[in-house]
């Protein structure tokens, strides 16, 4: 049995169907009793629900299970100690195979997420699990692109003349299967999960403006704006640890390019990875058929 953790967030939506295709039992872990409903809508018959901070839940989660796909919570204040946690709970239950998702570029300490996963990494490489670490760039996730399509305005919330490295999360989680289904193979390895490319916001405006037949342009969003829209909060400071982190980003991503190369995709795919442009692509086609 594998268990998949955030099983019902961006890349669980993705990994789960590829793992039930292939016929194998899988354990979601979930925080609310929507998600849980949403997964077993899609043919999940084994799901946890609750707040993986509460050893129990955890320990239920990782109960009879083989191998872990852990995603942490994302922008949760304790997302370091429960990642530890899972981490100790998954050895004690004598887990065969952890495949944590961790992030680009973990040794960059003045972002507050990748320090935390850093430390995840190390605490994962010396607990005696057999692991595989996946290190992803930035997503291309298509809710940034619905207000480029509509708008014709692709907003960042960094300086737009520094260049990313992007990954698709079909492709990260084409990869998450393949390395679960052959944990043997994979074992002991870290994994760069990049696209081709290194594009500025530029860049990536010119591009959706060719996908949608019309002129988008880059616009750097207010840090304190974004940071709202982001929370959902009349102001950050609602959020403390949550607007640290997010601050973060803005403010390394606006004095350093954060880039990343597509070799180890290119080689564990077997194939060219996916660009942006054939992700914006997709995504508009998909926003065209929805509007028919």
């Amino acid at each position: 049995m594998i268990l998949v953790t955030a099983a019902n967030g961006n890349q669980g939506k993705l990994l789960i169907p590829r793992l039930l295709a292939a016929g194998v039992a899988v354990r979601a872990c979930v925080r609310s009793n929507g998600s849980a409903r949403t997964l077993s809508a899609a043919g999940v018959t084994d799901i946890v629900i609750g707040d993986m901070s509460d050893p129990g839940v955890l320990a239920q989660a990782m109960d009879g299970v083989k191998k872990v796909y852990y995603v942490g919570p994302a922008l949760h204040p304790k997302e370091r100690e429960m990642g530890i946690a899972a981490i100790d709970a998954a050895r004690r239950a004598g887990v065969r195979h952890f495949v944590f998702s961790s992030v680009l570029h973990a040794i960059i300490t003045d972002l507050v997420q990748h320090e935390i996963k850093r430390d995840m990494e190390e605490h994962l490489i010396s607990s005696g699990l057999e692991f595989t670490i996946f290190q992803p760039a930035n997503y291309m996730l298509d809710h940034r692109l619905k207000p480029a399509f509509a708008n014709g305005v692709f907003l960042l919330s960094w300086a737009l003349d520094r260049r990313q490295s992007m990954v698709d999360l079909g492709d990260v989680t084409e990869v998450a299967a393949a390395v679960l289904a052959s944990s043997e193979k994979h074992a002991g390895a870290t994994y760069e999960l990049v696209a081709p490319g290194r594009y500025t916001a530029h860049d990536l405006a010119k591009i959706i403006s060719g996908v949608a037949g019309r002129e988008v342009i880059a616009e750097q969003i207010d840090s304190e704006t974004f940071l709202k829209a982001s929370l959902g909060a009349d102001s950050p400071t609602q959020f403390p640890y949550q607007a640290r982190l997010l601050r973060a980003i803005s403010n390394r991503y606006s004095r350093h390019d954060f880039i990343g190369n597509p070799n180890v995709l290119t080689w564990l795919l077997g194939r060219e990875p996916t660009t942006f442009e054939q992700f914006a692509q997709r995504t508009f086609d998909a926003r065209e058929k929805d509007q028919r």
